[in-house]
């Protein structure tokens, strides 16, 4: 057995490099921890986050039911319009109504938020300030596109395509128009077809998806739904149901939510209770109500479907309720 024996010089430097490392050992150890701990305290404040604000949470739902909707076919969007540059995000419920997130907290605080029991939807979401002129410009300029995506799902459902009015749809238009300033109210409508679409209260565009119908904004904020898309299928039609979905979508952009939202199946044949009435409304006096099937507007134009014999015009209790409310 072989024995080492140092000098005292060479046992100070080992001694000094032990020391060394020991003190880098400590110091790498507590950098370890540093870095442990604020990699938990990160997943943390990552698992606690919500990961999608706009979810639609069954609260959300229980909101929109006790304000008369029907939220099986809520979605949660963001719209992009690259004609007028506006960017709007909320609600599309039922198919063909837009309510921007503005609009719906405003609805939840209103005295009026007691849901829909009658005819016609009512609460503080109706256009104000009357008497007043809504000026209304059917679109006749060039194509552009309205983006939606679903933020709810991180979905996108890609861009719409919408341009100039159709003479079919152009006729109908005005035809509609006419029909609101025919009847005794607050609210005067002036239409002009233009590419121009400033200072616009409501926009009516075409929408080049091949399908049926239309679909509109509420009012907000006092003013009525700015943007009103006819969707292209309206071209197999005549001016008397291009007329119709026209009154009928700018029928919501004042305000009326659809004549048979307690059955469906009444205008289209299938579909079920668009909100609960039990939780009671503000009924539109002189019109019928849901609980009196022989005074139910069988005739009324804000019936949630339309067929081709429509004739595009108010019912008497259409008449009745607009002149009501305005």
């Amino acid at each position: 057995m072989h024995q080492i024996f140092w000098s005292t010089q060479t046992q100070l430097y080992y001694t000094n490099f032990i020391r060394n490392l020991m003190k880098n050992v400590r110091l790498l150890n507590s950098l370890m921890a540093i870095a442990i701990a604020a990699f938990v305290f990160s997943c943390q404040q990552r698992e606690t986050n919500p990961t999608n604000p706009n979810a639609i949470t069954d609260e959300i739902k229980d909101q929109f039911r006790s304000l008369g909707f029907d939220p099986s076919d809520i979605r949660y969007i963001k719209q992009s319009n690259s004609i007028t540059n506006e960017v709007k995000e909320g609600y599309l419920l039922e198919k063909d109504m837009f309510i921007t997130k503005a609009n719906f907290e405003a609805m939840l605080t209103s005295d009026s938020k007691s849901g829909v029991n009658g005819e016609q939807y009512r609460t503080n979401n109706l256009v104000q300030r009357l008497p007043r002129t809504i000026r209304v410009v059917g679109y006749t300029g060039g194509s552009g596109t309205i983006s939606v995506s679903v933020d709810a799902d991180n979905v996108n459902d890609g861009r719409a395509s919408v341009g100039a009015l159709s003479n079919r749809m152009r006729t109908g238009l005005q035809w509609a128009i006419n029909n609101f300033n025919n009847i005794n109210t607050g609210l005067n409508f002036q239409l002009s077809f233009s590419s121009n679409t400033s200072g616009a209260d409501i926009i009516v565009f075409q929408e080049f998806n091949g399908e049926d119908g239309g679909i509109a904004e509420f009012p907000s904020r006092g003013n009525p739904g700015r943007i009103v898309r006819l969707f292209s299928g309206m071209n197999s039609y005549n001016n008397n149901v291009n007329e119709h979905v026209a009154t009928h979508e700018i029928g919501h952009t004042l305000g009326l939510r659809h004549t048979d939202f307690f059955n469906r199946t009444i205008s289209c044949g299938r579909g079920g209770n668009e909100g609960s009435g039990s939780a009671g409304a503000i009924h539109i006096p002189g019109t019928g109500t849901t609980n009196n099937a022989s005074g139910f507007d069988f005739n009324s134009i804000m019936l949630a479907c339309f067929s081709s014999n429509s004739q595009g015009e108010f019912s008497a209790q259409d008449r009745t309720a607009l002149e009501f409310l305005y």
